[in-house]
């Protein structure tokens, strides 16, 4: 028989997952934070996962892991999720892609450095304390995002409001703080859920007894995001007024002809069938998406008069995106993309808007002197110049002169362009696109997510018309009121479609506190963050966790 005693257990060695938890944890925190911030954003339809896409990191940051390992975890999943995120961009540029993807994701990823160094700090810390430090951080997330609107000519694709472009009971507060309240409070949800977690988890019977107040502050802002919508819509359809009939139409061009010389009369013609398809409905304004004709509208004498003698045809005004040229060969010739109206019985009228946020890259090469060794996506000539002011351009709806302001291409994804245009005067935001570039992807949706944001903080109506699509009308609360489809449901189409457009008789002639106040929750946010370190630094821990009660958790 054999007297050999049975091992110790504790003479084992660990099981092979416990001498890799940080390596296993870093990865479970990378595929988590890219699945989510993936599928948080157009053309997926799960928006609330925004409420969770920063949450496993922001839980991670709690367990004090290496530095290294957390930033190389944290920006790589960001770089990966945002390479993801704009993959429709390699329908122009694999490059770019590769280029634009890890920088922005990078840029956003910078925050949770940020909650690396707050989070293992509120250990033991006062409610109030935690409160404070857990605004401030959700303020650095909108400072962040207020920096992709300037910081090298600006990008702010998809800041973390538009995920819920399709929730509006969570927007209506941006008519008070713009976008950037949406943004404070769905980063404050992810900051708080990931409090409560390890409060429940990490932190014993202790944690199970005690509330996490800061979780409830956090609620408590959603909830005011909720009360607000409630008010707005209350009774809202008694204040409904008709504004008239609008037909958007998508010729939808391709892009590798559109600037093609050989093919210009071929594209003349799909316009003007597509056009007078339009006008059949009765119309009172006929849209059209941007830089739609081959040749410029205003320098081109044939183009002109072509347009002219089409509106008169279709016995209704075009509002179009085309190209002027002003002081065509001087040497003092300038290209802009803009917005022109032609009416039936005056033709082309003079006052034109000129596109003001142009296109790194597309529109122009910045640092010409540096960089002008690359090309333009676009293939004309030269650079276009930038337009400098806001311009509305009055035209009759329902028998009424309303003042419409049109905003070109991606401009509408920059929120102070759509303040200035309310603030001149517009009562109406139209938006002339063409997202045909990037293919039959999610562009076309995760642009149009802007234009709802654009709504509700302005509040008047937004008509969209896209080259292929995204085009429709969304009402002064970012409602999705009509989307251009074909027979078969999809925004991708030749097309044409006629709405009829109604507006809130609230709104007309006021202006939200967002169009009289601009970005002072911006300022607030940066108060926000000095006032959450400050509370971190002077403020001491008031309890801590037992070691014996850690390890239960």
């Amino acid at each position: 028989m054999s007297t050999e005693s049975s091992p110790d257990p504790y003479d084992l060695p660990p099981p092979w997952w416990q001498r890799h938890v940080e390596p296993l944890t870093a990865l479970a925190v990378f595929i988590a934070t890219v699945v989510l911030t993936v599928v948080s954003f157009p053309p997926y339809q799960v928006p609330e996962f925004a409420y969770a896409l920063a949450a496993p990191a922001v839980f991670w940051a709690y367990r004090r892991p290496a530095f290294k390992l957390y930033a190389g975890t944290v920006l790589g999943a960001c770089a990966v999720a945002w390479t993801i995120v704009l993959g429709w961009l390699h329908h122009v540029t694999w490059a770019g892609l590769f280029l634009l993807g890890p920088f922005v994701g990078v840029w956003v990823g910078v925050w949770f450095l940020a909650a690396w160094w707050l989070m293992p700090r509120l250990l033991g810390r006062g409610a109030m304390e935690r409160i404070a430090a857990v605004f401030g951080l959700a303020g650095l997330w909108v400072l962040i995002e207020w920096t992709r609107t300037w910081f090298l000519s600006g990008f702010p694709w998809l800041t973390l409001a538009t995920s819920q472009w399709q929730r509006v009971s969570i927007l209506q507060i941006a008519a008070f703080t713009g976008g950037w309240g949406v943004s404070f409070v769905l980063i404050a949800m992810n900051i708080s859920f990931a409090a409560y977690a390890h409060r429940l988890l990490c932190e014993g019977r202790r944690g199970l007894q005690r509330r996490s107040q800061e979780f409830f502050a956090c609620l408590f802002l959603l909830i005011v995001c909720v009360t607000v919508h409630v008010q707005e819509s209350f009774n809202r359809g008694r204040y409904a007024v008709p504004l008239g009939r609008v037909a958007f139409t998508q010729p939808y061009i391709p892009q590798s002809v559109k600037w093609e010389p050989s093919r210009g009369q071929e594209i003349l013609e799909t316009l003007e069938r597509t056009t007078m398809r339009a006008a059949s409905s009765r119309p009172d304004l006929i849209l059209w998406p941007e830089a739609t004709t081959p040749w410029a509208v205003l320098g081109d004498a044939r183009v002109r008069g072509w347009a002219e003698a089409l509106a008169k045809r279709a016995k209704t005004p075009l509002l179009m995106g085309s190209i002027a040229v002003e002081n065509q060969s001087t040497p003092n010739e300038a290209w802009y993309n803009g917005a022109f109206v032609v009416e039936p019985l005056i033709g082309l009228r003079s006052v034109y808007y000129a596109k003001r946020q142009l296109v790194p890259f597309g529109e122009y090469v910045p640092l010409r002197p540096v960089l002008g060794w690359l090309e333009k996506v676009v293939p004309v000539g030269g650079d276009f110049q930038r337009g400098q002011l806001p311009v509305t351009m009055t035209v009759t709806l329902g028998g009424q002169p309303v003042a419409v302001a049109p905003l070109i291409c991606y401009e509408d994804v920059f929120p102070a362009l759509a303040r200035d245009s309310v603030r001149a005067g517009a009562d109406v935001l139209t938006v002339l696109t063409n997202s045909a570039w990037y293919g039959e992807g999610g562009a076309a949706y995760q642009h149009a997510a802007h234009s709802v944001l654009r709504a509700v903080e302005t509040r008047r109506p937004v008509l969209r018309c896209g080259n292929g699509g995204w085009s429709g009308w969304i009402d002064e609360f970012g409602n999705v009121r009509s989307v251009v489809t074909n027979g078969k449901g999809s925004i991708y189409a030749r097309t044409t479609q006629t709405v009829d457009i109604t507006r809130d008789a609230r709104w007309i002639g006021q202006q939200s506190f967002y169009v009289r106040y601009g970005d002072w929750f911006v300022a607030l946010c940066a108060a926000l963050v000095a006032f959450g370190y400050a509370a971190v630094k002077l403020g001491r821990p008031v309890e801590t966790v037992p070691a014996e009660e850690n390890a239960e958790g």
